[in-house]
């Protein structure tokens, strides 16, 4: 028989897990590239820039736009590349806590 205050307290576990779980987000971390390299960053799962490399032969004055363009070009790849590890991290952290209850999609709390 289906036990209300059983639910209730898995729903409160799955918050507590939850809300852990996306505390620690800033862990997990990944890389983007462009230029064939040239320029490089990582970001962690908070979607925070953490750190940019770029190749000692793009710094020079008339190779500013270019290299601006391969910035935001490497960036951008590395938060849509976190943006699965997000979802995994949060999905394992909650696995198992709530039954499988059709129609009942949890997946726009985790991402």
């Amino acid at each position: 028989m289906f036990n209300m205050m059983d639910m209730f307290g898995k729903v409160k576990e799955f918050q507590a897990r939850l809300k852990e779980a996306q505390e620690s987000l800033g862990t997990i971390t990944e890389s983007g590239e462009a230029g064939a390299g040239l320029v490089r960053v990582t970001v962690n799962g908070h979607k925070q820039l953490l750190q940019l490399e770029v190749d000692d032969s793009l710094v020079r004055p008339e190779e500013r736009e270019m290299l601006q363009d391969l910035i935001v070009a490497a960036t951008n790849k590395a938060l849509q590349n976190i943006e699965g590890k997000i979802k995994e991290h949060l999905r394992k952290a909650t696995d198992g806590l709530l039954p499988n209850i059709p129609g009942f999609d949890l997946g726009n709390l985790m991402g």
